[in-house]
């Protein structure tokens, strides 16, 4: 991994793959940042050999959000471009196959929650503190922050942690769903990747198929939300050599060996 490199990407075996934001010292999400971000999820995208992701932040931070200082020399034409680009950019994480991971270390603020947001699961650290900062400098949580705070906890809470602005520790955050699980602080990035490898022993196109309606009929009717498994139990799993290999291990006693076909 390249010291230069913005967001790093490390192999760890089994078909996780982590991707590590590198912009000391908070991992502001800078447009180089979120430009190499892209590319991380291009080569992602194309490689059918991935199970699990895991995003974490180097250092002491996760991200603590928008790069400020970048955004005061913007003109009224490049914030809302950029805006729509964080936007899509966060919903290919959101709709990336494999399942993703945030191991949220240290602080995730503004920016840096919404990419949080925009992973599947999120394991913190005790210490860690997340929050939506953006109403104390004249902005608001604008790559998907408003939408997805909401579907997470409900309008009311998500109202109040924009709002007031306020950051919430790991324990907290895991008691009102904001995290799924949190673990002693230095510990986020091994729990993460636990589960990510956990996650990657299952059959893929299982997972992708239960990953796509579950996103996808959130926001619709059971009826819609029904017919949208259906659909992913008949295109990802009838018919697939994963389920008779499930099923012949079960027959036989065994771990079953998936190969994501």
């Amino acid at each position: 991994m390249a010291a230069e490199e913005l967001v790093g990407q490390k192999p760890d075996g089994e078909g996780v793959e982590i991707l590590i934001l590198r912009n000391p010292k908070v991992n502001a999400l800078s447009t180089a940042l979120l430009t190499e971000l892209e590319h991380r999820l291009d080569a992602l995208e194309s490689n059918p050999e991935v199970r699990a992701v895991v995003v974490t932040g180097d250092g002491q931070y996760f991200s603590a959000g928008a790069d400020l200082k970048e955004m005061a020399t913007l003109g009224m034409d490049d914030a809302p471009r950029m805006v729509r680009r964080g936007q899509a950019l966060f919903e290919r994480l959101h709709a990336l196959r494999p399942p993703v991971i945030a191991a949220v270390n240290g602080l995730a603020l503004g920016g840096g929650l919404e990419l949080a947001l925009a992973c599947d699961l999120r394991v913190a650290g005790e210490s860690a503190k997340l929050g939506a900062p953006e109403a104390n400098f004249g902005l608001l949580p604008a790559y998907g922050g408003t939408q997805r705070l909401a579907r997470l906890l409900g309008s009311a809470k998500a109202m109040e942690l924009i709002f007031t602005g306020a950051m919430v520790a790991g324990t907290e955050a895991a008691r009102i769903g904001l995290v799924n699980k949190v673990v002693p602080a230095g510990q986020e990035l091994r729990a993460a990747r636990d589960l990510a490898h956990t996650i990657a022993q299952k059959a893929p196109k299982a997972i992708a198929g239960a990953k796509r309606a579950i996103r996808l009929g959130a926001d619709r009717s059971l009826a819609d939300g029904l017919a949208l498994e259906a659909e992913a139990f008949e295109t990802e799993v009838l018919g697939s050599s994963d389920l008779g290999e499930g099923i012949l291990a079960f027959v036989e006693h065994r771990p079953p060996k998936f190969t994501g076909t």
